[in-house]
C-alpha cells in the first residue's frame, strides 16, 4: 500500500509539473480540443523554437498526458487523459475534506448562543 501510495503521488507530482507551465497547458487544452495533431501544428502558434517546443512536450510525454507515435516523416500527438483524472480525483477529495471542516465550523458558529457583538473601534 506504501509502494502504491509513493507511485500515486509521483504521478500526480509529474502531472502538477507538466501542466504547471502555460505552454504545457496550451499543448493539453489543443489536444483535449482537436484530438490527434501533429508536433508541426501543436508547435505553430508559440513564439518558441522547434526545440524549445520539443521539450515541453518531452514533459508532457514523460507525465503520461500525451503519447507520441510516428508515421514516416509525421509526428502526431494525443492526449492521455487518465492523469487528468487522477488530478480531479485527488482535488475532489481535498475539497470535501475542508467541506467537511468548513460544515463543522459552520455549525459550532451556528450553536454559540448570543454571539458578542464585534467592535471594529467606532463608538
Amino acid at each position: 500500500m506504501v509502494r502504491h501510495m509513493a507511485n500515486h503521488s509521483q504521478t500526480l507530482d509529474r502531472t502538477f509539473h507538466a501542466l504547471s507551465d502555460p505552454t504545457r497547458r496550451a499543448v493539453v487544452e489543443s489536444l483535449s480540443d482537436h484530438g490527434e495533431s501533429s508536433v508541426t501544428a501543436l508547435a505553430a502558434p508559440f513564439p518558441i523554437g522547434l526545440p524549445t517546443f520539443l521539450k515541453h512536450l518531452r514533459v508532457l510525454e514523460d507525465s503520461g498526458l500525451v503519447t507520441t507515435t510516428k508515421t514516416g516523416r509525421t509526428r502526431m500527438c494525443r492526449l492521455r487523459p487518465r492523469p487528468l483524472g487522477d488530478v480531479e480525483t485527488w482535488l475532489s477529495t481535498r475539497r470535501r475534506s475542508v467541506d467537511a471542516q468548513l460544515d463543522a465550523f459552520s455549525a459550532y458558529v451556528e450553536s454559540i448562543p448570543n454571539p458578542p457583538e464585534v467592535s471594529h473601534g467606532k463608538p
